[in-house]
């Protein structure tokens, strides 16, 4: 499974970078091939100052070895090894009305010492972070998030979709990081889903990613935006820091686990404000973002 999930990721590496290149028209993604000493390795993909896209990256990894004592204490789990892969891309684009996404497959494996399976499950999801609220645009990707869902089962995206508003949420702000999408972990065989079908699933989420980004670039990218736009998007894009540094299990385990630090920071767009005790004007279009993501809604 593990080798069959990591040449799935490369082949989306590959789909997701061409889609996103032909989207920009002028930036090309620069590859960065690296190694983990302690076993492993990754190719991180980046594009920065493009004419739709300012910075973002689209990154695989397959790291292995033993498991480092934090990590260790996480799980509840003594001496064991592990083995990690997954696709995780953060997309921030230039044009305020366009929306920063932000989405990750992965496959996690832990083995005793005699190197048999002791654990085997599934992770990832994708989500959405708009500066300025279109809702036909929210409908849109929660759309094409259900609609893969429910090719597998009906309940997965009342529950993914619940989960992921949960999760992405700054609790110390007391607001979500964005308008949600999926997120579901540690999905293990059961006697409804067997690994096979897990990975069905999480490949068809994968798979509909471009589907549920690309039109929404394509119908906001051209659209005009002013100075106190863009300064609107980069104070959000300040909680969006706070979020990944603070609240983020990915960006956690990565720095726990001699990550490659390049790799696990890309997620931080190169533009941010932190203005003191900001507040957008009463009935803006900055406070009808805020107050959605004050309180999180059905899109479908």
């Amino acid at each position: 499974m593990k080798n069959k999930f990591y040449q799935y990721i490369e082949g989306l590496q590959d789909k997701i970078v061409a889609g996103l290149e032909q989207i920009d028209g002028e930036a090309t993604f620069q590859e960065d091939l690296w190694d983990r000493e302690e076993g492993g390795g990754g190719r991180t993909r980046v594009i920065e100052n493009g004419a739709v896209f300012e910075k973002g990256g689209v990154n695989i990894s397959a790291v292995h070895g033993p498991l480092a004592p934090a990590m260790q204490k996480y799980f509840n789990v003594g001496e064991v090894d592990f083995f990690a892969c997954g696709l995780s891309l953060v997309i921030h684009p230039k044009n305020p009305m366009v929306p920063t996404v932000h989405a990750n497959w992965r496959y996690f494996e832990m083995y005793d010492k005699q190197g048999n399976v002791i654990d085997q499950w599934f992770g990832g999801g994708q989500d959405l972070t708009p500066y300025y609220l279109f809702e036909e645009d929210a409908k849109h990707f929660h759309e094409v998030c259900k609609r893969s869902c429910d090719h597998h089962n009906s309940t997965f995206y009342p529950e993914y979709k619940q989960k992921c508003d949960e999760y992405f949420w700054n609790s110390h702000r007391d607001e979500a990081r964005g308008i949600g999408g999926l997120f579901f972990d540690y999905c293990k065989a059961s006697e409804e889903m067997n690994i096979e079908d897990w990975y069905n699933f999480v490949t068809e989420v994968g798979d509909s990613f471009l589907d549920a980004y690309a039109p929404i670039v394509e119908n906001r990218k051209e659209l005009p935006y002013t100075k106190e736009n863009k300064d609107w998007q980069e104070i959000r894009r300040g909680r969006y820091v706070e979020f990944n540094l603070v609240h983020d299990k990915g960006t956690l385990f990565g720095l726990k686990t001699n990550g490659r630090i390049e790799s696990i920071l890309m997620s931080l767009p190169p533009h941010v404000q932190w203005v003191y005790d900001h507040h957008p004007e009463p009935g803006s279009d900055e406070e009808i973002l805020l107050n959605v993501l004050e309180h999180p809604k059905d899109w479908i």
